[in-house]
């Protein structure tokens, strides 16, 4: 074997295995989380979704009834975390060489879409009742919104006694305390209702819970989106990070790095890096791997390192100069030593 072949086998498979196996490194949700907590939030959360509904015609106030549909985006954010938590507890196998992590970025963006299309149907009715504001009940409404403060308190409570490390379950979390706020708006609304007559509060009350649905939506459309087309995560800049690793001595080019998600809060990234002649492959991978680690979080990483006198060998085009990247079709920029465009 090469001096070429064997740094280019040994730094593809250590940067492989560097990038699989470093101490605290979880892949996806954690493990540990705690589904009984979780359990518990649910079942809380959907009885009393059931009864809002029902209250909610009864009534006849639209905000208790798209409180309860906001309530329904939690109950699917915690479904989601324990459907997370049994699918990270599988190894990949087969085809699926990350196993089914992704289908988690599947239900968010289905989760996403359902919202915002619930938000455009609220929306109408409510605008149609400001026009045209039917009776409401607002003791009712009053009633229940305090209660629906409380089980999201509750909700909350039972979360945040779960391992919020794991993002679904920071997520879930995050969902209730959007939506109790929703619920605080409908008591205003129900109070309002109540001691003036002012039937069109119910319809506005709405409308502010419309607005947390569309934010909430499209967050989740934008970044499982970002996640599929392999986008670089929203907090990472992949020429910053270029720039940041071959000013790494004795690195003198990177190029072919891609960074990507593989699924909520798991990074991963892969380059081909270019060494001085006298340089240790072997060495600048474990210094890359650790810099990686320590500055970015991205822990997955797959870099082969070669040296910078190998591009000598590679066939290009007629009259190619020195100054070429080392593979002939590059993917991407070519980050070198000193000024150069991005």
């Amino acid at each position: 074997m090469s001096g070429h072949d064997h740094d280019h086998a040994l730094g593809h498979d250590h940067g492989h295995a560097g990038g699989h196996d470093h101490g605290g490194h979880a892949h996806g949700v954690a493990a540990d989380a705690d589904r009984r907590w979780l359990a518990l939030a649910l079942g809380l959360i959907g009885a009393f979704m059931a009864l809002e509904v029902v209250i909610g015609v009864m009534a006849h106030s639209l905000a208790l009834i798209s409180d309860a549909a906001h309530m329904l985006t939690d109950a699917v954010s915690i479904v989601l975390a324990l459907i997370a938590m049994r699918l990270a507890a599988r190894p990949a196998r087969g085809g699926f060489t990350y196993g089914l992590k992704r289908a988690e970025i599947l239900s968010a963006q289905a989760n996403g879409l359902t919202l915002l299309l619930l938000a455009v149907w609220l929306a109408y009715e409510a605008v149609r009742r400001l026009v045209d504001p039917p009776p409401v009940e607002g003791g009712l409404v009053l009633v229940t919104a305090l209660a629906g403060i409380v089980v999201n308190v509750a909700a909350a409570w039972c979360i945040s006694r779960a391992n919020r490390s794991s993002l679904a379950v920071e997520g879930a979390y995050q969902h209730i305390l959007n939506d109790l706020f929703a619920f605080i708006g409908t008591a205003v609304a129900g109070l309002i209702v109540l001691t003036t007559g002012f039937r069109q509060a119910d319809a506005i009350a709405t409308l502010v819970v419309v607005v947390l649905m569309v934010k909430a939506g499209y967050g989740l459309v934008r970044e499982s989106g970002r996640i599929f087309l392999e986008a670089a995560p929203a907090h990472v800049d992949p020429d910053a990070v270029g720039d940041r690793l071959v000013g790494h001595p004795p690195v003198t080019e990177v190029h072919d790095l891609h960074i990507w998600t593989i699924t909520s809060g798991q990074a991963a990234l892969s380059a081909h890096v270019l060494v001085e002649p006298a340089g240790d492959c072997h060495a600048v991978r474990r210094d890359l791997e650790r810099l990686l680690a320590k500055e970015y979080g991205i822990t997955h990483t797959t870099l082969q390192v070669d040296h910078v006198q190998d591009s000598l060998l590679t066939v290009g085009r007629a009259g190619q100069d020195a100054g070429d990247p080392h593979c002939a079709d590059a993917h991407g920029p070519v980050h070198r030593q000193g000024p150069h465009d991005h």
